[in-house]
């Protein structure tokens, strides 16, 4: 079954200070998003979509996507402010992009085929990739409810010693089915060891380490793209006019309130992978040093391409 890779590369990062999704952290001058995908080519993925800004066009050509579409199918979509529904416009002094789920909705027309979407400054691991292709190989389409997978990352493996992290922290039922993702925006392991999250940055709860969380690395049929039109619709005309210039509308979000009108199920698939990522510019020596240890243990090659 052919099958897609959409990197969400469209952010500045904020807290990185940089264009982080190009800087390299691997031998030739590979960049994470290389690593994904190459496991995602290795797991059976014909194309990659990537979703950047329009300026941002020619250094990922340069970087990346003239050296891998040797090897797979390479498309460009770009995500701009003004891409909105007719009747709506960008309010006065907006320049904050719309969002994860906006983004994907800027693949509509361009991605029509089952699909793997993942950020592009996240190092996810070949096993995620290998279980989320095996999903959509076996997967019915044409199910009702409209069936979803995700990648079930312990949150264990996906912290950072530099600071607090976000975490999309997952119910999951016995028959390993999503239930519910309640967004953990300060979370972090302690110094007595223990991982805990906070709301007001003084009162702590505990986590277990084993929880599963989303690392936004979800595995959906093309028709879910269609349906963002109206989720986005939505958003402009009940939440955009309370927070002009910060609103977003987060993937995560769109399919927990799919999930609750019963209108889809979501597939936890188990990684053991270990999450590394440039949060912040302090996790680049680690992130190099991760890649040079898998290297070493031969799971990639010293030149990928």
């Amino acid at each position: 079954m052919d099958k897609t890779l959409v990197i969400m590369a469209a952010g500045m990062g904020s807290r990185y200070g940089g264009l982080k999704q190009v800087d390299p952290v691997g031998p030739g001058g590979s960049i994470i998003i290389d690593y994904s995908i190459y496991d995602a080519v290795k797991a059976g993925f014909n194309k990659v979509v990537f979703i950047i800004k329009k300026e941002n066009e020619q250094i990922f050509r340069e970087v990346v996507g003239d050296k891998v579409s040797e090897h797979v199918k390479v498309e460009y979509v770009f995500q701009s402010l003004d891409a909105v529904p007719q009747g709506f416009k960008v309010p006065e002094g907006r320049v904050k992009p719309w969002g994860t789920a906006h983004a994907v909705l800027c693949c509509k027309g361009v991605v029509n085929e089952p699909f793997v979407v993942i950020n592009a400054d996240d190092f996810y691991g070949r096993g995620c990739f290998k279980a989320l292709g095996e999903w959509i190989d076996r997967t019915d389409f044409s199910a009702v409810p409209q069936p979803f997978a995700m990648a079930g990352f312990y949150l264990k493996n996906t912290l950072t010693e530099n600071g607090t992290v976000s975490r999309g922290v997952c119910e999951v039922s016995p028959e390993g089915f999503l239930t519910d993702v309640v967004e953990r925006t300060k979370i972090i392991r302690r110094d007595d060891g223990q991982i805990a999250y906070t709301e007001d940055g003084e009162n702590w709860t505990a986590l277990p380490e084993n929880s599963y969380v989303s690392m936004n690395c979800w595995a959906l049929p093309a028709s879910f793209i269609d349906q963002l039109d109206a989720y986005f619709a939505d958003f402009l005309r009940d939440e955009v006019p309370n927070n002009p210039l910060k609103a977003e509308v987060y993937l995560p979000f769109v399919i927990r309130d799919m999930l609750d009108k019963k209108a889809c199920t979501v597939e936890v698939l188990e990684t053991t992978d270990k999450w590394f990522g440039v949060t912040y510019a302090e996790d680049k020596p680690q992130v190099v040093a991760s890649v040079r240890a898998l290297i070493d243990a031969g799971v990639y090659p010293e030149r990928l391409w």
